[in-house]
């Protein structure tokens, strides 16, 4: 990519983001209550509670509240817990390895899964050129995550008894000390993005082993792996990237409902915790963070993936 190019796309990021922060906290502003009725508990007067709301600054207009937490996270405040009073990077801070640990585990395992599905597309495409390819793995993204949670741990735990049914890894716990409570939390992060990511790449890997030239290939008895490797890999460099992002993106929305079911300590679990009570300072930096992290990868995925050009140069000349 160019240098005009690189600018567009860091300023095209820079104007998500923003738009980004104002969807999170505009949401965070919908929720029902506030973090003083949380507070409160219902056991405190009216006028206790409008003094509480000032002193949290909950009265002021939300376009200006919105400005100010805008301003903080630009120079590295990002405000403190409405219910603890403990700055809001701190809290997150002393979670995010556990969750940095889980999500690099899950991606490790996703990113094999991909290529076997891709393999056993490419496989059935070539045997079977007239059926479509990736029905299963989209049948499986129609699986709710929770279910597969249920699954796996009814199978590893209960039934087979490999790991335990649940993680209880105290906040700001090192999850490495026992990779064991890791297994279930990855595998049902690892399992649905790697079926979302194969039912999106399906399509371009059947497009590649369609082409003229596979066929000559293996009427030429090319081995089924050589034309893998030679004719479907290039072909997905580009829209590799891009859905590895989109992965990484859905692993990190994951990690909410998995901390929160197995018991896992990390940032989804406070997350979770933190909408429940009302704590809007620690969901708009939870929000703000994993959508700047996507945006990061997608960024990273226009940069490395080759252009365009470049793919339909390679296909012409694997067609001469």
């Amino acid at each position: 990519m160019r240098l005009p190019g690189l600018v567009r796309a860091v300023a095209r990021a820079a104007v998500l983001l923003t738009a980004a922060s104002a969807l999170v906290f505009a949401i965070t502003e919908l929720l029902p209550g506030d973090a003083a009725d949380a507070l409160g508990g219902g056991r405190i007067s009216a006028a206790q509670l409008a003094a509480l709301r000032t002193e949290q600054g909950l009265d002021r207009p939300a376009w200006q509240r919105w400005a100010v937490w805008v301003w903080g996270l630009l120079h590295g405040d990002a405000g403190r817990s409405l219910l603890t009073g403990r700055p809001v990077a701190d809290l997150v801070g002393q979670r995010l390895q556990a969750t940095l640990v889980l999500m690099t585990a899950a991606l490790a395992a996703t990113v094999p899964l991909i290529l076997l599905g891709c393999a056993v597309v490419g496989r059935r495409v070539l045997r079977r050129p007239g059926t479509s390819p990736g029905g299963l793995a989209a049948g499986l993204t129609a699986i709710p995550q929770v279910v597969v949670a249920a699954g796996l741990a009814a199978l590893l735990s209960g039934v087979l008894g490999w790991v335990p049914p649940v993680s209880l890894l105290p906040a700001g716990g090192n999850p490495l000390i026992e990779p064991a409570i890791l297994v279930l939390p990855v595998l049902t992060l690892a399992l649905p993005s790697a079926a979302f990511a194969v039912a999106l790449l399906s399509g371009a890997v059947a497009d590649a082993l369609r082409a003229p030239h596979v066929a000559d290939a293996r009427i030429r008895g090319v081995p089924t792996f050589r034309i893998l490797v030679r004719q479907v890999v290039p072909v997905l460099a580009a829209p590799a990237w891009r859905v590895l992002a989109a992965v990484v993106g859905g692993l990190t929305a994951g990690t909410a409902l998995v901390e929160t079911v197995f018991g896992y300590a990390g940032v989804g679990e406070l997350l979770v915790g933190s909408v429940a009570s009302r704590d809007t300072p620690v969901v708009q930096l939870i929000g703000v963070g994993s959508g700047a992290a996507v945006l990061a990868l997608l960024l990273v995925a226009d940069l490395a993936a080759p252009p365009h050009g470049s793919v339909l140069r390679w296909k012409e000349a694997m067609r001469s």
